[in-house]
């Protein structure tokens, strides 16, 4: 091993000139949903143009770059999610007459006018031929605006730009000073934000549109409404400019009025200067030897954007809103928000402990205030609200990998307690996980995904309990580590979704489709980083493991099912553009293949990152897109956080020196390195693991068994037999009640009245799979159903028989129990067997208007005796509010006198297109039904 210090050697660039590499416009093309605007390192401020109000996907940043209009320069933005937030306290110069209306405030801009660097951006506005710049502290943004010519100036202020507000405020202190409230919902449901808006002029109220009760004058001091828009003007010069500061808080008016200290006086390029040389000295952590342009923009960009999120969410004094809404005092440490992290977990936060050890620790104890103030650590926070997006409660994984790097700063022992609280909650498919080993179909959606996810930070957990010596601990979370085990099939080599206890089908692992996580099971069949050698075992030994990585790289570049947007980047099935896939290049090295891994990086590096608006090949996520840019550059990357290794590859460039805190060190290329304090593996040989990895996977599990039957509900009699294992194991069963004992499988036996069969697998060593049950449900009759429509291949429920077997699906339709049909009329006909004297149908239907589910408009029920000719008995019409958007389920119920007949004919009739009020607008609405129910 050789160590370098950066003493020895001096970098190719100097520091002063890193900012300038960096490419801000990167990722604002394609689905990178990044922003271009002004921002300081992990600042509270980004302030930048947008050109998307419409909620819309590629909109998410506020800016895409295949627009042509500004609609204003709003303050707070998030970069590279996949659902569209933020965008608070939005201005607007404009000339002449002042308008309120968005259409008329906005301007159309050209490309070729703007200027963009790190914290800073420029644009000229083509409709009033204004020139704008932007710059920003910490918690302040800097606006300049440049009028052509002699007139009327004006500021606008839209509180209602981008998401629903709620409630705004806006005071008047003098003619040069406001101060604003805003209190809005969108992703987050109660975002509270504060600002100071300073101008360098006098400035006069000449327009306003708001709802209070009593219309607001020019000369009110406070105008309020939950619709707020003013016009701020003033006269200028040709040529003259205005400048104005803005000061955000998230504790009150009072902590915006301290943080406007952070930029003093009104020279804007001074403003920017110290903006430029903050990002150069926060850049020169990492320095490259490279001199073409195209690789120097890629790689400082990337380095940049993980440094825009998770930001600052505290006063300059210290003050911050915590998760209970209620103002707190942070003390030893820095308060952050915007937490994405199912994302950030994997390569992002493991980058922050080699380049961000404070911060890291700020973070993790961001997180412990979260827990104590609000009752859970993150799972994906912002504006102090807990969306609950994403899966998993990865957290942990931020924490676990913190101790095992040995970062202090924060109480190892109220973390371990806020993890163990999160593992144990009862939400989330969590109470059927704990119970059975594992999440089916029937407990939650993207079962799959949630069960291998939350066995990875168990395994997190159980190394922190075995940091601190809580033996008991270790061994119940290392246990569970191993739940990936219940949902791996043996027979096809893939995690693969359980209903009821057997394997789900019809089965293709390129189907995307409600039971995994943005991706199908290709994309989480490897996602058992806590335990490789295991998942090498099971896939065959390392030979079975290299057929199946090759066979994933090598199949079609196409996946089934479900559109999703995500999905990008696909070499085969692996999916660089999205983050579950991030890890799966480097297990070639596990198995002795380090020259296959290296390859496919050298490839994703090479193609996959660009110096263009659409350079990132999927959604940025906070900093995890650049951010395995920026590991797999350096030749590292944190197959397992929270374990003190890294797997190692090729670095990208020649010479690289890291600045870790602990010294500047350097990797140079092609040789042996070690990295600050932690091991790596030579290369090119494999990662290893730690001398102590037997106790890591002390205990293995028995999967439970996989139950065979053809389907959950039957006709008459059904055979119920196990699924075949790949390990030496017995199964026992009972059939309904307490008092029957467990016998032994041996052959295929019968079931013929509804029934439910508790089972487990022992093995040869005596030890035995947890136990768990399949209910069986006997038809409560013997019709056929013939639907006429077309269901969508997602959302089947079983078939037709689904439609009639007396199983009720919940207000959770991603389970599987809904029959969905999109953009037609619902058409089925039921076959009595017989004439049948009949005076009620009813038949189920649900919405969900966010998914673009929404009720029919109206359901008709025909009667007849032939097939043929049928009579309508009753129209029931829909009453539920299409914009209601709380999932409901109606029983559309026809009563009528008593008649007899041989078929039946249900009829609904769609919605028809998703109109402008609708997030989809122009899309095909969806009718889901379930039951079908004659008396």
């Amino acid at each position: 091993m050789r160590q370098y210090f950066l003493l020895l050697l001096l970098p190719v660039l100097g520091f002063s000139q890193l900012s300038k590499n960096v490419n801000p416009l990167i990722g604002t093309g394609g689905h990178g949903h990044t922003f271009p605007g002004a921002t300081v390192p992990f600042g509270m401020v980004q302030l930048s143009p947008d050109t998307r109000i419409d909620g819309s996907w590629d909109g998410c940043g506020g800016y895409h770059y295949s627009d042509s209009v500004i609609y204003g320069f709003s303050h707070t933005h998030l970069s590279g999610t996949g659902v569209s937030d933020y965008g608070d306290i939005m201005l607007m110069p404009t000339m002449g007459e002042p308008s309120l209306d968005k259409d008329q405030y906005s301007s159309v801009f050209s490309h070729a006018n703007e200027k963009v660097s790190a914290g800073y951006y420029a644009v000229k506005l083509d409709k009033f031929n204004i020139d704008v710049q932007l710059t920003a502290s910490t918690r302040v943004g800097f606006h300049e605006y440049k009028f052509p010519k002699k007139g009327q100036a004006n500021i606008v202020l839209d509180l209602n730009h981008r998401d629903q507000l709620l409630m705004g405020e806006v005071k008047v202190i003098d003619s040069k000073t406001i101060e604003v409230y805003r209190n809005s919902s969108a992703w987050a449901t109660n975002q509270k934000i504060w600002a100071r808006i300073e101008f360098d002029h006098a400035m006069n109220i000449t327009k306003i549109d708001n709802n209070a009760f009593a219309p607001a004058k020019p000369t009110d001091k406070m105008i309020a409404g939950s619709l707020l828009r003013i016009a701020f003007s003033t006269d200028v010069k040709k040529g003259e400019t205005i400048k104005v500061k803005v000061a955000l808080s998230p504790t009150g008016f009072e902590g915006a009025k301290k943080n406007m200290s952070e930029i003093t006086g009104w020279d804007f390029k001074k403003v920017k200067q110290s903006t430029e040389k903050l990002w150069d000295k926060q850049l020169s952590k990492i320095t490259i030897s490279e001199t073409n342009k195209d690789k120097l923009a890629v790689f400082y960009t990337a380095l940049y954007h993980t440094m825009i999120q998770p930001n600052i969410a505290q006063d300059i004094d210290g003050k911050y809103r915590g998760r209970d809404d209620e103002i707190h005092q942070a003390e030893g440490f820095d308060y952050y928000s915007v937490f994405s992290l199912w994302d950030t977990f994997r390569g992002a936060h493991p980058l922050y402990t080699l380049i961000e050890k404070k911060r890291t620790s700020d973070f993790i104890n961001t997180f412990l205030k979260q827990y104590e103030q609000g009752g859970r650590l993150p799972v994906w926070e912002f504006a102090s609200n807990e969306t609950d997006c994403m899966i998993g409660y990865h957290s942990v994984s931020v924490m676990a990998d913190a101790m095992a790097k040995g970062i202090k700063g924060f109480d190892y022992e109220k973390a371990f307690e806020a993890a163990k609280h999160s593992a144990m909650l009862d939400h989330l498919g969590l109470s059927a996980y704990k119970k059975n080993g594992f999440i089916s179909m029937d407990d939650e959606h993207e079962s799959v995904s949630k069960t291998v996810e939350y066995a990875y930070d168990d395994w997190c957990i159980a190394q922190m309990a075995k940091i601190l010596d809580k033996k008991d601990d270790y061994v119940y979370f290392i246990k569970r580590s191993q739940s990936w085990k219940n949902v791996f099939d043996p027979e096809t080599k893939h995690m693969r979704p359980k209903k009821n206890g057997g394997w789900d089908k019809p089965f293709d692992a390129r189907e995307v489709n409600n039971n995994f996580t943005e991706g199908n099971s290709w994309h989480y069949s490897f996602f058992v980083p806590q335990d490789i050698p295991g998942m090498i075992e099971a896939y065959g030994g390392n030979d079975g493991f290299e057929q199946k990585l090759d066979e994933m790289f090598s199949a079609p570049s196409a996946t089934t099912g479900r559109e999703q947007a995500d999905i990008t980047g696909l070499i085969g099935q692996y999916a660089q553009g999205n983050e579950p896939s991030h890890h799966m290049v480097y297990l070639y090295n596990y198995i002795g293949k380090p020259e296959k891994a290296q390859e496919k990086i050298k490839f994703i590096l090479d193609n996959f990152y660009k110096n263009t608006p659409d350079g990132l090949i999927g959604n940025e996520d906070c900093g995890q897109m650049s951010a395995w840019y920026v590991l797999s550059s350096l030749g590292l990357y944190s197959v397992t956080p929270g374990l003190p290794k890294w797997t190692v590859s090729k670095p990208y460039f020649e010479k690289i020196t890291v600045d870790s805190g602990n010294g500047q060190h350097l990797i140079e290329n092609g040789k042996a390195i070690e990295v600050f304090g932690f091991d790596v593996a030579d290369f090119p040989k494999t990662h290893l693991l730690p001398e102590n990895a037997p106790e890591i996977f002390f205990q293995n599990i028995v999967p439970v068994p996989a139950i065979k039957a053809d389907g959950k509900s039957f006709q008459g009699k059904m055979d119920i037999s196990f699924s075949p294992s790949n390990t030496a194991v017995e199964y026992f069963y009972k059939i309904d009640g307490k008092d029957a004992k467990f016998q032994m499988f041996s052959a295929p036996f019968e079931i013929s009245e509804t029934s439910t069969i508790e089972y487990y697998a022992r093995d040869g060593y005596g030890k035995t799979s947890d136990t768990i049950s399949s209910t069986f449900y006997k038809k409560p009759n013997d019709y056929a159903v013939a639907i006429n429509s077309t269901y969508n291949k997602q959302y089947h429920a079983g078939g037709p028989d689904g439609l009639l077997d007396g199983i009720l699906g919940s207000e959770n339709w991603r389970k599987g129990d809904w029959q969905g049909y999109q953009g037609q009329d619902f058409e089925a006909v039921i076959d009595l067997k017989k004439k049948t004297e009949i005076s009620k149908i009813d038949a189920r239907f649900l919405q969900d208007s966010r998914a673009w589910i929404l009720m029919p408009t109206k359901v008709e029920y025909y009667v007849s005796d032939d097939n043929s000719n049928f009579r309508l008995v009753k129209t029931v019409e829909n009453t539920y509010d299409p914009k209601n958007a709380e999932v409901k389920v109606v029983d559309f119920t026809a009563e009528f006198p008593k008649t007899s007949a041989k078929y039946v004919k249900v009829k609904a009739y769609k919605f028809g297109k998703l109109p402008e009020w609708h997030q989809g607008f122009g899309g095909d609405a969806f009718i889901f039904t379930d039951e079908i129910t004659i008396n």
